[in-house]
């Protein structure tokens, strides 16, 4: 169950009428991915991973919406999540929100602190520390960036930075009600287990189909784009374990 719940808990399923994400048809896994060893998920490991050169891939399903520069796309809403990873005793926890109901973007969806980047942030990385106080009261000082990976462009024209970072001890959790029901805490080794990650297949309404994973976690569903981040940060992760560090 989770480490901490920051308001109350609820199911953390978000759903559009006529379309229940949990209920999609499961695609089989066409390989084993191998789980990461303990010592990769530890802060330490992941802080000197993002700071050298790690050989790897994106998440191969979704290579078409990973990418790092977007300037040659059109009607896009530029945007920066972070990626807050909180040591406990029993070792890094990541932090989620659960999106208020009555919002327009992604209602009721388990997603990363986050949002648009304004004019008048400095850039993404400003945009994702600024949304994350606003979101979920974290003051700035409190959050040590750690790396960026490469954005991922959503069904919705949202383009997201993941923004990875660590959460200074001494920081408190204040959500803001008008956009976040919920905040909790999940174990990052529950989420960086492959075996976790499920691939479904939604038909769409004008024909075709779309892919998209899921980690469900004990009340909650984390699907779509939060989930691809999750995946993505495995494979870069599994990279960097098996990259040498010559540092």
């Amino acid at each position: 169950m989770p480490h901490r719940i920051y308001g109350p808990r609820r199911q953390g399923v978000a759903r559009r009428p006529g379309f229940d994400p949990q209920t999609q048809p499961v695609v089989p896994a066409s390989q084993v991915l191998p789980a990461l060893l303990p010592s990769t998920l530890q802060l330490d490991f992941i802080c000197s991973a993002f700071g050298r050169a790690v050989d790897w891939q994106v998440e191969p399903i979704f290579a078409d919406s990973f990418r790092s520069d977007f300037s040659d796309c059109k009607d896009i809403i530029r945007a920066a999540v972070l990626i807050p990873l909180v040591q406990r005793p029993d070792g890094l926890h990541v932090i989620f929100t659960r999106r208020s109901s009555h919002l327009h973007d992604h209602a009721g969806q388990i997603s990363f602190p986050g949002g648009r980047i304004e004019p008048f942030d400095r850039d993404a990385v400003a945009a994702a520390v600024r949304e994350t106080q606003e979101e979920i009261g974290v003051e700035p000082q409190y959050l040590k960036v750690i790396g960026t990976q490469p954005g991922y462009l959503t069904s919705t024209r949202f383009t997201m930075l993941p923004v990875i970072g660590q959460v200074l001890p001494g920081f408190s959790i204040h959500p803001d009600s008008t956009e976040v029901a919920e905040v909790f805490e999940v174990p990052l080794p529950a989420l960086m287990d492959p075996a976790g990650h499920v691939m479904h297949r939604a038909q769409l309404p004008g024909g075709g189909h779309r892919l998209y994973f899921s980690i469900p976690w004990g009340p909650y569903f984390i699907w779509g784009a939060t989930a691809a981040l999750i995946r993505n940060l495995y494979h870069f992760l599994a990279a960097a374990q098996n990259t040498p560090d010559r540092s």
